[in-house]
């Protein structure tokens, strides 16, 4: 009898949630690899897994009960920072070495006026964090040995700030490093951008709609060139007005593209999938197989913030109340389907 040939149908993308054993707000989320992620949330929460998210751990830090860790970056399975976010010293930056048995208190901000909303590290050594402006200057900190020490880049190495400008805490991906390159996205719409480490600053003014709750919440780089922009307005969650842009050459110039179906905090690229961008918020889920020029929805939960895996098409995503999702993607077929 001969064999008969088994026809496989791909799946369409979807969450699978999991079960994180906290019930804080969780905005911070960073995964090494498809085994080891972190994430990061308010009162003081930090969680991590080592089995890909089928049970998560939480790792107490120190005195930190009263503060909302809206950032978390972390370098490998055992290395890892988080930026907490408030006026004065509520903004403060921690790193552990063992995996999180033990915290360090690198950085704890006492200008009343600064208010740190995120911060991303190039490698082991080099990190940028970004405060909201302070008396009409941006205020940008960097540190070259991973941490120990933070300095603040001269104020007169960026071009002014606008009143006001600043950037949102929603997801802790509002900067971006890519070797000697940095963005920066704000809350005026526009990137701040330098192609020398932070020595020199231009900035660039976006399509993305401002106001008091809207504006750009997060900010991606597939390689030096293209990149992506999101947000919205926060209190429209399904609102989808001028609230996506891609760039072709760096950040100079930025192009509005539409097909997000709500206000979206946080958005990646997909390892492995050189095209594809995921794009979260707390209304929902938006995929692009095409670099960003076109959008179709994920059926899910929202959420606020989401990782990818290196070298994988594994994602992580955090929200409210705990919520956790793992999100894996398949390759995408010939005739343009899942």
């Amino acid at each position: 009898m001969p064999l008969l040939a088994a026809l496989v149908v791909q799946a369409s993308p979807a969450w699978t949630l999991q079960t994180s054993r906290v019930t804080a707000r969780l905005r911070g989320v960073s995964a090494v690899s498809e085994k080891v992620v972190w994430a990061s949330g308010a009162g003081g929460t930090v969680i991590r897994t080592e089995d890909g998210g089928r049970t998560w751990a939480r790792l107490p830090v120190p005195d930190a009960a009263e503060l909302d860790f809206r950032d978390i970056d972390a370098l490998d399975e055992r290395t890892a920072w988080i930026l907490s976010i408030g006026p004065g010293d509520a903004s403060r930056i921690y790193k552990t070495a063992d995996a999180g048995a033990t915290w360090t208190l690198q950085f704890r901000n006492e200008d009343p006026q600064a208010f740190f909303d995120a911060m991303a590290f190039r490698d082991a050594r080099t990190g940028f964090a970004f405060s909201d402006s302070v008396e009409g200057r941006f205020v940008v900190l960097r540190t070259d040995d991973g941490g120990a020490r933070w300095a603040r880049i001269p104020a007169e190495r960026f071009p002014p700030a606008l009143p006001g400008e600043g950037a949102y805490a929603a997801s802790g991906s509002n900067v971006a490093v890519r070797g000697g390159r940095v963005w920066i996205a704000t809350t005026a719409s526009r990137v701040l951008h330098s192609g020398d480490g932070g020595a020199s600053w231009t900035v660039a003014q976006t399509p993305l709609a401002t106001g008091k709750a809207a504006g750009i919440f997060s900010i991606a780089f597939a390689d030096d060139e293209n990149g992506i922009v999101v947000g919205g307005d926060y209190t429209q969650e399904r609102a989808a007005v001028d609230n996506a842009a891609i760039t072709r050459d760096g950040g100079r110039t930025w192009t509005l593209v539409r097909g997000l179906s709500g206000y979206r905090s946080a958005v990646a690229w997909v390892p492995g999938l050189a095209r594809t961008l995921v794009a979260v918020g707390p209304a929902g889920t938006d995929v692009s197989r095409d670099e960003g020029r076109t959008w179709e929805s994920i059926e899910g939960p929202g959420f606020h913030a989401i990782a990818f895996a290196p070298h994988a098409p594994t994602g992580w995503a955090v929200g409210e109340a705990g919520r956790i999702g793992r999100l894996i993607l398949p390759a995408e077929r010939p005739d343009g389907k899942w």
